[in-house]
């Protein structure tokens, strides 16, 4: 039973999943607001008429979180609390037909591609004179910057191609023009996203050119910082480490998930590279940009994978020694090449494999971070809790990287400006000190 009236143009939008999803969101709430819709971003204020949710498909847990997050706004439509339900996304984009059956309280289901039907179905028009303009659900001084969708990569155990498509780049002098528009608003660091990074350009400047992108971007009055996420290391354009030696505001930072150490694991999950390409890679970028923070994320559990692949991985974890290093548990996905293989890894076995790299990680990384006290870092503020600033070097992305922590009684930071902070004490996923002029 509804207890308060519901305002019919406000529109609230629920994103799940990565960094792509937040970028996807931001553009649909800026078609919405400049359609006179009332548009909020996770908004628990109970007002909003219609609700949109961009869901995950990627591995399952994101799956079942998006499943979840549906059936809880189906019963908050059931109970008055919404009029209307609307799911899009990469969930929705794979087993709309499935899900429309199941949850029949839904209104309407989209594609990861079909924001002008979504608009049209409530009565909106799609605005092509906003191309490149959101609405920021981040903090106003760092974005997520989508310059390519989609992806061409064979990955055996990903379904990403099935969701999002064949890899498609947007245009060096969009991509411009975007950056400039956030730049003018305030937004002093673009973090760069794409399935795969590497192949930007292949498709329409018929070469690998994320370096020249890099270029035009480093020119943008106003972006002190530009970051590169999801690079491929199979292809990788080694030119891209000398834009970044070259342009001071390229940060030292790469994200390249390279999934596994062992080279019959590789081959089996078709990822175009085996051992020892992966090591000489990682050495020729430390060589090249010796200050650079490598960040990757590894796969335990995948079909076949034997005690010995799994202890060859702990050992180059061990010698590589990674700034950053995330790690999941293999998922069994169907349509993928991998699916025709039996998932002979038990749950558990995946879960205390991935349990046991993070362990390792942690000591690595409290290795390194102590060997930071009493050095100075430029550190980009991003929001304050209790008595803290918190903010982030030029070597951590924001959520899933390391953090800098600044006592209120060390120093005062403005949210959203850089300041020189000395290092005092580390732990092995934060760094404390105290801002300097």
């Amino acid at each position: 039973m509804k207890t308060k009236t519901l305002k019919k143009n406000k529109v609230n939008v629920v994103t799940l999943g990565c960094s792509k999803n937040i970028f996807d969101s931001e553009v649909m709430m800026s078609q919405l607001k400049a359609n006179k819709f009332d548009v909020a971003h996770e908004s628990n204020d109970g007002e909003a008429s219609t609700v949109i949710i961009n869901t995950c498909g990627f591995i399952d847990n994101a799956k079942q979180e998006s499943i979840d997050t549906i059936l809880g706004w189906a019963d908050a439509k059931k109970n008055g609390e919404v009029d209307r339900v609307m799911v899009t996304g990469c969930l929705s984009e794979r087993y709309k037909d499935d899900l429309s059956a199941e949850i029949p309280e839904v209104d309407a289901w989209f594609g990861t591609r079909e924001l002008p039907r979504l608009l049209k179905t409530l009565k909106a028009d799609y605005k092509h004179e906003l191309v490149g303009e959101r609405l920021l659900t981040t903090p106003a001084h760092y974005a997520y910057f989508k310059i390519a969708e989609g992806c061409d990569r064979p990955c055996a155990f990903c379904a990403i191609p099935l969701m999002r498509g064949k890899h498609v780049s947007t245009s060096m002098n969009q991509l411009v023009t975007n950056a400039k528009q956030l730049a003018a608003n305030g937004t002093k660091e673009l973090i760069l996203i794409a399935q795969d990074l590497t192949y930007y350009g292949l498709d329409i400047y018929k070469k690998r050119n994320l370096s020249e992108l890099l270029e035009r971007l480093s020119d943008v009055e106003g972006i002190d910082w530009i970051r590169l996420q999801y690079a491929y290391p199979s292809g990788f354009p080694m030119d891209i480490l000398d834009v970044m030696n070259k342009h001071s505001n390229i940060c030292k930072y790469l994200d390249m998930p390279l999934q596994h150490a062992s080279s019959n694991m590789l081959k089996a999950m078709k990822r175009g590279i085996n051992r020892e390409k992966t090591d000489a890679l990682i050495a020729t970028i430390r060589q090249n940009v010796p200050d650079i923070a490598l960040r990757t994320t590894l796969i335990t559990g995948f079909p076949g994978e034997t005690e010995a692949d799994f202890r060859e991985m702990m050992e180059w974890i061990e010698k590589t020694r990674f700034e950053r290093l995330g790690c999941f548990t293999y998922s069994h996905e169907e349509n993928t090449s991998a699916y025709a293989l039996t998932d002979d890894v038990p749950a558990e076995v995946k879960k205390d494999r991935a349990n046991q790299i993070m362990v390792l990680q942690s000591g690595i990384s409290m290795e390194l971070n102590q060997a930071k006290i009493g050095n100075t870092y430029k550190v980009l503020f991003d929001r304050v809790e209790g008595d803290y600033f918190i903010g982030r070097t030029q070597y951590d992305s924001p959520e899933v990287d390391n953090e800098v922590l600044v006592h209120q009684n060390d120093g005062f930071a403005r949210i959203g400006d850089f300041a020189n902070v000395k290092v005092t004490d580390a732990e092995e996923f934060d760094l404390f000190g105290s801002i300097i002029d």
